[in-house]
C-alpha cells in the first residue's frame, strides 16, 4: 500500500509569495493525517484538493506559532462542514493546554469534538502501522514523529502462475498472507512456501531542532527523512537558533542510511536560493529534495 505525503507549506516564520507555513498532510489507507498546521493551512487543502474532513490525526511538533495558528480556522472549517468524527490531536508536553487556551481567544459558533493526547514513544499500534514520537532540542519542548508500515506478507506472483488456480479458488489466497495454509483440490498450499515478507516502509518527520541523537534515531534507515533546514552553512547561528543548517541534515541523513531526504522549513532568505541549498546537501547526501509547497511524493 502506498504511502502518500503532501507538503501544503514548507516556510518558516514568515511566509513567502511561494511558501506557506508549515504543513505535512500523510495518506495511508483510511488514515489522513497532519503534522503541524502553520497559518493558512486550510487554504492549502483547498490548493491540494484535499478535503479536510478526512482528516482522521494531527501531530503537532511544537507550539511556536508558524507551526500550529492554522488550528483555530481549520477547526472552524470542519465544524461548518459537519465534522462528523472525533479529531485525535497528538503533540509534546503542554499541549493540552494550549488547545484549551486555543478556545478562550475567539468567539465559537459551531465546535468540534477533540480528543487530545500529550505522547512520547510509540503511541499507536494498529495492525498495519505505528507512530512513534521522540524529543527533540529546540526552544520550547518539541517532537519529531516517525510513521512505520509493519512489514507484511505478500504472495509472490511468480510462484503463484505455476500453480494455475482457478478464479473461483482465488478467494482463499487471502488467507496466505496472513499466514495461514489452505487446500485447493484436495492440495495443501503452505504460506511459507508461496509468500515473502515485504519490508516495512518509514517515514520520519524532523522539524525545529539543533542536532541531537534523537533526530538520528528517527532518521536511522527512514526511507523518506523530512527534516529541517532552516540554514545553510551557518552552524554558530544555527547553535543560537537551535535549528539545523542544511549540512548538519544531509550529515544525518548519510550516517544513519536514509534512502531518500527532503529538506523543508525553508527560511525567507533563501526564497529564490533553494538550488544553492540543494547543492549544499547533494555533495553530501546526492539523493536530496527541496520541499515546495504541493509537492506530492510516494513511497
Amino acid at each position: 500500500m502506498k504511502i502518500q505525503i503532501i507538503f501544503l507549506g514548507t516556510s518558516t516564520t514568515v511566509p513567502t509569495a511561494e511558501r506557506n507555513h508549515t504543513a505535512i498532510f500523510l495518506k495511508y489507507k483510511s488514515e489522513n493525517i497532519l503534522i503541524d498546521c502553520g497559518e493558512g493551512t486550510q487554504r492549502q487543502f483547498r490548493k491540494a484538493k484535499i478535503n479536510p474532513c478526512k482528516l482522521t490525526k494531527i501531530l503537532i511538533t511544537h507550539w511556536h506559532g508558524d507551526h500550529i495558528l492554522g488550528l483555530p480556522g481549520l477547526f472552524q472549517t470542519l465544524a461548518f462542514n459537519d465534522y462528523k468524527k472525533t479529531l485525535e490531536i497528538y503533540g509534546p508536553v503542554g499541549t493540552k493546554k494550549f488547545i484549551k487556551n486555543l478556545f478562550k481567544v475567539f468567539i465559537i459558533k459551531k465546535r468540534i469534538k477533540l480528543k487530545v493526547h500529550e505522547v512520547k514513544g510509540k503511541f499507536i499500534k494498529t495492525k498495519d502501522f505505528e507512530i512513534s514520537a521522540k524529543e527533540l532540542q529546540h526552544s520550547c519542548p518539541v517532537n519529531g514523529y516517525m510513521f512505520e508500515e509493519k512489514p507484511r506478507l505478500r504472495i509472490d506472483k511468480n510462484k503463484l502462475k505455476k500453480l494455475k488456480i482457478s478464479p473461483k479458488d482465488k478467494k482463499q489466497l487471502s488467507k496466505l498472507t496472513k499466514g495461514r495454509d489452505i487446500k485447493i483440490n484436495g492440495k495443501t498450499i503452505k504460506s511459507k512456501n508461496l509468500t515473502y515478507k515485504q519490508a516495512s516502509k518509514k517515514i520520519s518527520f524532523i522539524l525545529d531542532t539543533k542536532k541531537c541523537k534523537n533526530a538520528e534515531k528517527l532518521a536511522q534507515n527512514s526511507d523518506i527523512a523530512i527534516i529541517e533546514s532552516t540554514l545553510d552553512e551557518n552552524e554558530k547561528l544555527a547553535g543560537r537558533y537551535k535549528h539545523l543548517t542544511v549540512t548538519q541534515a544531509a550529515k544525518i541523513a548519510k550516517q544513519v542510511k536514509v534512502k531518500r531526504l527532503i529538506l523543508t522549513h525553508i527560511s525567507q532568505r533563501y526564497e529564490y536560493k533553494s538550488k544553492h541549498l540543494e547543492k549544499i546537501a547533494k555533495k553530501i547526501f546526492p539523493n536530496t529534495t527541496i520541499a515546495k509547497d504541493l509537492m506530492k511524493v510516494e513511497v
